[in-house]
């Protein structure tokens, strides 16, 4: 399922990247090279804090505007923080093209940080925390990975904590986004049915201009690889929340297509997953279980995720030991290899069919790795996965690697 696409560079320096795609919903935005990972030392939660206030108020128009500006024609504005990304993005009728660009422009290029907004905002972030922390089977996932990535900037979760989040101020702000939403560090993205050459003229006029330049406070440093570590949290729930993971190499790795396949089989969305066959539907130990990989710039994490009753967590574990040794040890039959290649492979095709799906991937896979990773390139790529490489991933994940983490 091919679709046409072009890219070109802004005279500022800003990679573009347009997607043709008849519709009449269209969609653009702006992916940052810049996340959590990315916080000032001492301000943990600058990302995404900056993430909500960006919302606030430019030199041109207060937040009221801001809200109003794509909902009084039915469209959205929207954004969301990772460790390592930013996405800033509006969805709209396709006829608001340039709309929805200036704005986009106005809150990076504009954006002044008002200190009654910061202060408002600041208490809506701090109940998002709370109300986080209330969903032990969220709160395992950012506990988790600072076992696995404690004492890198990596570990701690994106919300970060009230302390920090008090400390920060209007200046923090102002400096991280000059110094890191700038042209060498974003891919403006879109789909939608206009032109290429229509697009880049709306995005030239109103981004062309921006002036920032790179200057991080810190370079990334990848994490040290720790011991498997085994720990279990008192939160008085009823069910217990369990992660099992282990640190995997980055996103250039040459197993990485190997993993995501593998992560498909283990525990990916399908109802006939490994683990959900084998802890679900066999044993009846779980109520939810599903697997998940994440590739960093220069490490990565796999993880399982396990909701069930605690003394069902030591069984459920001896299952995980059994399935991902098994993996480990023994190559996929063809027969089963294909298989699992023919699923991955379908559920990427539907994926594709979402809008919304096309324009994030092509704005991350541009900034990740300098090329739009099309549905039809990541099908290939798939496919010539082998049964040993598969099996080279696995070994990857088996329990002696693995590190565990119980809420209960």
């Amino acid at each position: 399922m091919s679709h046409s696409y072009s890219t070109a560079t802004l005279s500022c320096g800003l990679p573009v990247v347009h997607i043709q795609r008849e519709a009449p919903v269209a969609w653009c935005g702006l992916a940052v090279n810049a996340g959590s990972r990315d916080d000032l030392p001492g301000k943990h939660g600058l990302a995404h804090f900056v993430e909500h206030t960006i919302f606030k108020g430019t030199t041109h128009r207060r937040s009221w505007h801001i809200l109003n500006r794509m909902e009084s024609v039915g469209g959205e504005l929207n954004a969301y923080t990772t460790k390592e990304g930013t996405m800033l993005y509006s969805l709209f009728p396709q006829q608001h093209m340039e709309r929805a660009v200036e704005l986009i422009a106005d809150l990076v290029m504009n954006s002044v940080f008002p200190a009654n907004e910061l202060k408002r905002e600041l208490d809506v972030v701090l109940e998002e925390v709370a109300g986080y922390r209330d969903q032990p089977a969220e709160a395992a996932y950012d506990d988790f990975e600072d076992l696995m990535f404690g004492g890198s900037a990596l570990g701690h979760n994106i919300l970060g904590c009230e302390e920090h989040l008090r400390s920060i101020t209007a200046a923090d702000c102002q400096q991280y986004l000059k110094s890191l939403y700038v042209p060498e560090n974003m891919v403006f993205f879109s789909v939608g049915p206009m032109a290429p050459e229509r697009v880049l003229r709306f995005v030239e006029k109103h981004l062309g201009t921006l002036n920032h330049r790179l200057a991080r406070a810190q370079a990334r440093v990848a994490p040290a690889t720790l011991p498997p570590q085994r720990r279990e949290v008192a939160m008085g729930s009823h069910q217990a929340h369990t992660i099992v993971g282990a640190q995997l190499p980055g996103m250039d790795h040459p197993l990485r297509h190997a993993m995501a396949l593998l992560n498909n089989l283990v525990g990916g969305p399908g109802m006939n997953s490994l683990l959900n066959v084998n802890l679900r539907e066999r044993r009846g130990y779980v109520y939810s279980v599903e697997s998940s990989v994440t590739q960093f710039t220069d490490c990565g994490l796999f993880e399982i995720y396990l909701g069930c009753d605690y003394a069902d967590v030591r069984s459920s574990l001896r299952v995980i030991d059994h399935l991902t040794a098994d993996l480990a040890e023994r190559r996929l039959t063809p027969h089963h290899l294909e298989a699992c290649k023919k699923q991955y492979c379908g559920q990427l095709l539907v994926a594709s069919d979402s809008t919304e799906w096309l324009a994030l991937n092509a704005g991350k896979s541009l900034l990740r790795y300098g090329r739009v990773a099309t549905v039809d390139d990541t099908v290939q790529r798939i496919m010539a996965v082998t049964a040993d490489e598969l099996r080279q991933a696995a070994e990857l994940i088996t329990m002696p690697r693995c590190s565990v983490l119980t809420f209960k």
